[in-house]
């Protein structure tokens, strides 16, 4: 399947959710999540001749941020800290509810304690991918993935439990 470059931007725009979740999934610091999205743009665009059209483009999407993520995760955690945390928000919603932003702050602190695949697992989980479709994206059986998903749900309850906070 052949996209343009303005098809393509018109995809990322109407997708970037999955972007902002995967950034801030793998990471706490705002300028990690900017730069993490801007290397999954990149890397969409340089694999956008490996969409093929037989899935959805959002599902193609996350495997090319999933596997980025994973990848950049691993070259910034060897990398020292060389700048100050500043703990601010990088996405701007509409509708701000401030509960609902408190048990998201909890649920992605409690998500930065998981693995990458555990990351993975949950966020495609909590995008209602079918279990079939998150182990063709992972690589993995549906029988493994939804074992390891209950246990990831368990483990992310208990590390927000162990925050002091319960939803």
């Amino acid at each position: 399947m052949k996209l343009t470059e303005p098809e393509f931007l018109a995809l990322i725009t109407e997708h970037k959710g999955i972007l902002y979740k995967v950034s801030r999934m793998y990471f706490d610091q705002l300028e990690d999540q900017q730069d993490l999205f801007q290397e999954i743009i990149l890397q969409l665009w340089k694999s956008l001749e490996s969409f093929k059209g037989n899935s959805q483009f959002s599902s193609w999407m996350y495997r090319v941020a999933l596997n980025t993520a994973i990848v950049f995760f691993k070259k910034e955690k060897r990398k020292p800290d060389s700048y100050t945390s500043i703990n601010i928000d990088p996405v701007a919603y509409d509708g701000y509810n401030d509960e609902k932003d408190q048990q998201l702050v909890h649920f992605y602190k409690a998500v930065q304690e998981l693995n990458k695949i555990e990351k993975a697992l949950i966020l495609q989980f909590i995008e209602g991918f079918s279990g079939k479709e998150i182990a063709e994206n992972l690589g993995l059986s549906e029988v493994n993935v939804r074992v390891k998903t209950n246990r990831t749900k368990i483990k992310l309850q208990e590390i927000i439990k162990n925050q002091g906070y319960e939803f």
